[in-house]
């Protein structure tokens, strides 16, 4: 599954209004290519949201649901239970690490320091989440891959379709994609979601 979340390269982290709206900007952004879908705890009913999509695509392999915000032990049971296969958090715990293990469920810890970064690593997280990646920016993921070249390094927050591809090139394994993926459904609804999620994709591709 490690290797399928790196295949599928970006992250949709969709913080939804209320559940619908959650559901909705998952299924356009599977529509539109983006198959790793993290439902974040900021999501009314998130748990819903999650074992929703779980049942709703069981059949594709390719696309695999987890949950984010995950900040206490207790949301990341609530998460396990609700089918969740990967845990992402704004930070490292220890105590989540040590669950998502016991589940067999990966956790995608956020870190800013060698420092962090490492002690995560030595955890066993497998994916270290680069957060905040708009304040790091993508020569952060060159310069530690100079002294920890195995590390799997995945920027969230200040990813763009403008920008997508310089984060590949510094080396990112992944890319969490939030804010941007919904914010033309206002406007133009949620086949705005699909349009942008392609562009994403294209932007990788070429």
């Amino acid at each position: 599954m490690l290797k399928q979340l790196k295949e599928n390269y970006f992250f949709a982290v969709i913080r939804g209004k209320d559940e619908n709206d959650a559901l909705e900007i998952a299924r356009h952004a599977i529509l539109g290519g983006i198959k790793n879908i993290e439902i974040t705890f900021s999501t009314p009913n998130a748990a819903q949201v999650i074992a929703e999509l779980v049942q709703e695509f069981s059949d594709d392999l390719s696309v695999i649901v987890g949950a984010g915000t995950v900040m206490t032990t207790d949301l990341a049971q609530t998460a396990i239970d609700a089918g969740a296969k990967f845990l992402v958090s704004p930070h490292f715990s220890e105590a989540i690490q040590d669950l998502a293990a016991q589940h067999d469920v990966f956790y995608f810890p956020g870190c800013a320091t060698a420092t962090e970064i490492v002690s995560a690593q030595t955890a066993g997280c497998q994916i270290i989440k680069l957060f905040p990646g708009g304040v790091l920016g993508p020569n952060f993921i060159k310069d530690i891959h100079g002294p920890i070249p195995e590390v799997n390094l995945m920027p969230s927050g200040g990813v763009s379709v403008a920008n997508v591809a310089d984060w590949k090139k510094a080396g990112a394994c992944a890319v969490g994609i939030g804010s941007a993926l919904a914010s033309k459904v206002a406007e133009l609804g949620y086949e705005s979601v699909t349009e942008i999620a392609r562009s994403f994709v294209e932007a990788v591709e070429e």
